[in-house]
């Protein structure tokens, strides 16, 4: 039955959160089959669970079963990491996946980050045959929540300090400590908890190993942070390791210090940049179909000098934002990618992503505090993104000593 058309009300809500491709320099135009391929099934999740989603991020809810059966039927948790059994994504597949989830939910795109880029991706480098052989498959398949825990509540920039201890105890290992902001961590799955080794007859005393950590083992509690107005529909966890006990073979054979931790964070860094893309692309497509459908003084916004300039800074701050990340991957496929070139694509990209964002979000005017919009949800998701994998501060340092050759980070 229509709806009775009321003075003042011939449109009562917009049709824009639809994917456009845009692409104006045709960065993307030259797709293997394979990229392509895994750029529709990344598109076949978010047609499955992002409208989901809207209510999870509002009720701040986490259906973890269910986004993490999509990703892993759908074959794209694997997020670049290599190893028998795995579909491998090249780095070009793997970032536009990274993009297109993020795109269409950025919860969607922190669990895939969480869950293939984080905690796959160190069992892959780190873990023991036996370890893979129990759980490679079900975390790449989504049928095992994974987490990944270096972060503590007092150790967040300066990660290297950790204070997470690992103590060994005959033939035992007994883990004290707390870490914070976990995602997964409180999801009933398995953890990696990276903790400095205390044992003086260890090779690694004092140094930092990994250990994989059942959540429903006695002594984990992981408790999930409340009051989020980021990333709601995906939970962090407040952990923490209350003298758990874990058999000698719980440890990672081939984690030994925080270089392991670092190459792990080096891999997602360049995921982030690409999510940080997907983020952009959602509010800048939104802005552009919002100026053709909204009517503002008998015509659309787009027919505005200043609606049109917006529009075109925005396009031109996406496109730089593409050429980046298309950059990133074909350094990384080549074998070429360093650090911190990835350090300075997040960023840019998440900067970027945050100047669209607010610019999307002031064009829709009232409309753009709307969920049903998502603008406002990518502008909240993005600050979230511009923090996590290293800070804005962080990064500039990284890069600052590269060009300059001077640490500055005391």
């Amino acid at each position: 039955m229509a709806t009775e058309q009321f003075p003042g009300e011939r449109v009562s809500s917009y049709d824009i959160t639809g994917p456009l491709d845009t692409d104006y320099y045709g960065v993307f135009a030259d797709l293997s089959d394979d990229d392509r391929g895994a750029w529709r099934r990344a598109r076949a999740v978010v047609d499955e669970v992002a409208d989901d989603l809207i209510d999870a991020w509002e009720r701040a809810e986490y259906p973890h079963e269910r986004i993490l059966a999509s990703l892993g039927r759908h074959d794209i948790l694997t997020d670049g990491v290599e190893h028998d059994g795995l579909t491998r994504l090249s780095p070009l597949a793997a970032g536009l996946v990274n993009m297109e989830l993020s795109r269409g939910d950025g919860s969607l795109g922190t669990v895939q980050a969480v869950q293939g880029g984080l905690a796959l991706r160190t069992l892959a480098l780190y873990g023991s045959d036996a370890q893979k052989e129990r759980w490679l498959r079900p975390l790449a398949h989504g049928e095992v929540p994974g987490s990944f825990a270096l972060t503590e509540p007092d150790h967040g920039s300066d990660s290297t300090g950790l204070e997470t201890t690992a103590r060994r105890d005959g033939e035992a290992w007994v883990l004290r400590g707390a870490k914070k902001w976990i995602g997964n961590g409180a999801s009933g799955g398995i953890t990696f908890v990276w903790a400095r080794i205390d044992d003086a007859s260890d090779a690694d005393h004092g140094r930092v190993g990994c250990f994989l950590v059942p959540q429903d083992i006695p002594g984990y509690r992981g408790d999930v942070i409340q009051g989020k107005v980021s990333l709601r529909a995906i939970h962090q966890a407040h952990i923490r390791l209350d003298d758990v006990r874990l058999p000698l073979d719980a440890r990672l054979p081939g984690a030994h210090a925080f270089s392991d931790t670092s190459r792990v964070l080096f891999a997602t860094r360049s995921g982030v940049a690409w999510s940080a893309l997907g983020h952009a692309t959602a509010c800048y497509e939104a802005a552009l179909q919002y100026a053709g459908e909204r009517i503002q003084f008998g015509r659309p916004l787009a027919g505005f000098q200043l609606v049109q300039e917006r529009l075109t800074r925005m396009l031109s701050q996406l496109t730089g934002m593409q050429l980046f990340c298309r950059r990133l991957a074909d350094l990384e496929a080549a074998g070429a990618l360093r650090p911190t070139q990835a350090s300075l694509a997040k960023y840019t990209n998440t900067r970027a992503a945050r100047d669209i964002a607010r610019e999307a979000r002031d064009m829709l005017g009232g409309n753009g505090i709307l969920l049903e919009n998502r603008v406002m949800q990518h502008l909240a998701d993005i600050e979230a993104l511009h923090t996590y994998e290293g800070t804005e501060s962080v990064q500039a340092l990284l890069i600052g000593r590269d060009i300059t050759g001077v640490g500055a980070f005391v």
